[in-house]
């Protein structure tokens, strides 16, 4: 596919020892080459925090396997959302997820400039991402995992290719390949 993942600025919120009191958090900048940039990476998409494919098995999975991952050379896990920096953190927090690092995609400009925005308005939520998942070795997207039925206002919420299970099991056939 050979396709670069886009050069976005990414606002999120870090917690910051230095603050007192009960919101000891600072808005921090990142950028596409902070997250992508010299390291090999799953990025996961989905349509938002708390609901319930993404809550249930989507974010708890890629956590459960994360080692499964890191033993087949991935640097880090990532999963991105159009939710705003508050809400990513929040959902993080209240799955118990240490390993999964969060991107918040407030302004959907991440997914926009992949080709992953859809309007979800059939469901209240507005513009949001498609569910797909990537492989990115340094920025570049070496391997692809999107939903079939990609559409605005798509009546079912499709998943199985974009699952961890399915990118780890990719992952360790390529490898088998590559070793053979």
């Amino acid at each position: 596919m050979l396709k670069k993942v886009p050069n976005v600025t990414f606002r999120t919120r870090v917690r910051d020892e230095t603050i007192e009191g009960p919101n000891p958090f600072r808005w921090e900048d990142k950028t596409s080459d902070d997250y992508f940039a010299g390291k090999r990476v799953i990025l996961f998409s989905l349509p938002g925090a708390f609901t319930p494919t993404c809550s249930t098995y989507q974010l708890p999975d890629f956590e459960k396997l994360y080692d499964d991952f890191k033993a087949e050379g991935v640097d880090e896990i990532y999963c991105v959302s159009v939710n705003d920096a508050f809400v990513m953190n929040a959902w993080a927090s209240a799955q118990g997820i240490d390993k999964v690092k969060v991107i918040p995609d407030g302004s959907g400009e991440f997914t926009r400039k992949m080709g992953m925005l859809v309007a979800k308005d059939n469901l209240g939520f507005g513009m949001r991402s498609w569910r797909y998942g990537a492989v990115i070795d340094n920025g570049v997207i070496d391997m692809w995992f999107e939903e079939e039925g990609y559409s605005d206002n798509c009546e079912t919420d499709p998943y199985g290719i974009s699952s961890p299970q399915n990118i780890l099991e990719n992952l360790r056939a390529v490898k088998k390949t590559e070793a053979a």
